[in-house]
């Protein structure tokens, strides 16, 4: 191979290191700033009353509905009246029903006509804030003192501390991880390199101080946005009574046995792999010296193994996989693509390291890699695809919502990364079959100069003339290195390779971060309303739907029954039977119905059906003027206090 001479940028190629990490650092900043706060997870899909609803008399209470579980408190919804006063009783009311999350709060008797706000906050069960406000007016509209609020939950300062230290978090798992893995599986005697350990326990440290900031900041996260919360030790007694903390917490008492495999990984097993390189040199290696070494690496690389896998439990178990649909397959699957992660963008790190700063990395190391790097891959893109899918829910979703969007930027990157990998196994190819004699070469003239070396005669001198001569003999080591490192052609192309794939790695990072605080796009659609639940409009056959009720109160569950003819533009009649869930009549106070037309702007049409027998209500001339997607929205009353309201999506032709 011919020898190629390093071009000035190869030289400075460990000098350009720090601007990589200034340059990828803001790369991150971007991303998480661009990105904002933290997108929900659980979508309001219904009120009572709705926003924007004008009704004729003051309700007994007000009711939310959401997607997926929420965690609420007592001061999780606030009414208030034109002045800002809450008019609310402030005790929450769980009227959860199978399937169906909803939760209320009663109101003070007597309100006055006007316009109402309600301001609501919750927590998301895969740990995520959410918020949201709303008007509805009694009688007549008024103006009203009180501003809704523009700032989301997680927003803010806080939110941007938070979310800095979700991305530190990642960082730090994935390279803590993927380094260990890389020493262990392809390099063993990496562990008695100093940067390589540096690395490592950068990475430890790095986890750590950013689990500690989550926990802190937890409290002010999920409620006030105020710094000065993190110092609430009640909020942080009931962060840690939540699925989120016991998380977090989880990972520290893991991060606690982490240390401890790095204490042994850098200790007894870098002594071990030393003296086993030595001996091997000198031909006096023993059999039961290999099986010590092959003990010690068997029992680190269990353990490692079981506390990685703790470590990204924590995440599987209070995010994305533990919410949805098929939970008890999400998560082991979420916990196998975390681990995949880590292996393939951490080990390239610790290779990209390697390859910098250590002279003399064996070409067997990088083959190993470059089959575990193929491993992790696999099993990315298998886990990945059930992740999608998951999440998604439909092909819409995937070009409809910013989580498809997001995850098509992803598969991008993905791509990106595997077609620069590639460009690395071909230059991994070439280093196999380089010749290793100029390199070795220059290490033993390196080595005997060391050797034969006369000791240094200690005598008095200045100490500006001591430091500038150790710099010199810095500066001359570090040349000796650089002229290893540069001895193999080969060398420098894969390094310039890894150095590629490093800076798309970090991107993908970055933007697998952001995906896992952004809405699914299954739940997107469905708060859309645009799901396919919707029922179509049949050319001469009427619209008949069922929807299931629970007003929360004594007899409030049921079902109601909706029938519209002939299910088009013009006049129509409309009939709706109450149902007990025996299937019998239930024969109800009170039922409205409204119609709204929300691509058009058109609605809610309010429309009070009369009895026409117990259980049964009927209307007739039910005018609708222009064909769409109506939202059709029934409201049972079961009693003086307990109501709830149900609703549909029809096509009208």
């Amino acid at each position: 191979m011919t020898a190629i001479a390093p071009s000035p940028a190869r030289v400075r190629a460990p000098a350009l290191l720090p601007r990589l990490a200034l340059v990828l650092a803001a790369l991150l900043a971007t991303l998480f700033t661009a990105a904002g706060p933290a997108a929900a997870h659980a979508a309001l899909t219904a009120s009572d009353p709705k926003d924007g609803a004008v009704v004729a008399t003051a309700p007994a209470q007000v009711t939310l509905s959401f997607s997926e579980q929420v965690a609420m408190g007592d001061d999780s919804i606030r009414v208030m009246d034109p002045q800002g006063r809450r008019v609310d009783t402030g005790e929450l009311r769980d009227m959860c029903s199978g399937t169906t999350v909803r939760y209320g709060t009663a109101l003070h008797s007597g309100l006055p006509d006007g316009t109402y706000t309600v301001a609501w906050q919750a927590v998301s069960a895969d740990s995520h804030p959410v918020s949201g406000a709303f008007t509805f007016s009694v009688g007549t509209p008024s103006a009203t003192s009180v501003a809704l609020p523009t700032e989301k939950a997680g927003g803010g300062p806080v939110g941007i501390a938070y979310g800095i230290a979700r991305y530190a978090a990642y960082a730090g798992f994935t390279v803590l991880v993927g380094g260990a893995a890389f020493i262990l599986l392809c390099w063993r005697r990496g562990a008695a390199q100093r940067p390589l350990q540096k690395l490592i326990v950068r990475a430890w440290v790095t986890l750590t101080a950013a689990t500690l900031v989550m926990l802190v900041l937890r409290t002010p996260y999920t409620g006030s946005g105020k710094f000065a919360d993190a110092l609430d030790l009640n909020g942080l007694r009931a962060v840690l009574e939540t699925k989120t903390g016991a998380s977090l917490v989880s990972r520290l008492l893991l991060l606690g046995a982490a240390a401890l495999f790095i204490a042994v990984l850098f200790g007894a097993y870098a002594r071990r792999t030393a003296e086993a390189a030595d001996k091997g040199k000198r031909k006096d290696k023993s059999k039961e010296a290999d099986k010590e070494g092959d003990d010690l690496l068997f029992g680190l690389g269990i353990g490692g193994a079981v506390v990685a896998s703790g470590i990204a439990a924590t995440w599987a178990l209070s995010e994305h996989a533990s919410t949805g649909i098929q939970p008890g397959i999400a998560m082991p699957a979420d916990i196998l693509h975390l681990l995949a992660v880590a292996a393939w963008l951490g080990g390239l790190t610790a290779l990209l390291v390697a390859l910098h700063k250590v002279p003399g990395i064996e070409r067997e190391a990088v083959q190993r890699f470059s089959r575990v790097a193929f491993v992790s891959v696999v099993v990315l893109a298998v886990t990945g695809v059930y992740q999608s899918w998951r999440q998604l829910g439909s092909w819409s979703a995937l070009t409809g919502t910013s989580y498809g969007q997001l995850l098509l930027l992803k598969v991008g990157l993905v791509a990106v990364l595997v077609g620069i990998a590639y460009v690395s196994r071909s230059w991994t190819a070439r280093l196999t079959e380089a010749p290793a004699g100029k390199a070795a070469k220059i290490t033993r003239q390196r080595d005997v100069s060391r050797e034969t070396k006369p000791a240094a005669v200690t005598v008095p001198e200045d100490p500006k003339r001591a430091a500038q001569l150790a710099r010199q003999r810095a500066a001359r080591e570090n040349a000796r290195e650089k002229q290893v490192r540069d001895a193999d052609p080969a060398r420098a192309g894969l390094r310039r390779s890894v150095l590629a794939e490093a800076g798309v790695a970090i991107a993908l990072l970055a933007v697998t971060t952001v995906l896992t605080s952004t809405e699914p796009g299954r739940t997107a659609e469905q708060a859309s309303g645009r799901d396919s639940a919707a029922a179509t409009a049949v050319p001469n056959r009427a619209i008949k739907i069922t929807l299931p009720f629970d007003t929360g109160g004594q007899n409030g569950k049921g079902s109601v029954r909706v029938e519209v003819d002939p299910g088009r533009v013009g006049a129509n009649s409309l009939h709706v039977w109450v149902e007990d869930p025996d299937g019998q009549p239930l024969d109800v106070p009170e039922i409205k119905v409204a119609f709204t037309l929300p691509a058009k702007d058109i609605g809610p049409l309010p429309l009070v059906p009369e009895r026409a027998a117990p259980g049964h209500w009927s209307a007739s001339g039910v005018q609708l003027p222009l064909a769409g997607e109506w939202r059709i929205d029934v409201s049972v009353r079961t009693s003086d206090i307990d109501q709830t309201t149900v609703q549909k999506n029809v096509k009208i032709g």
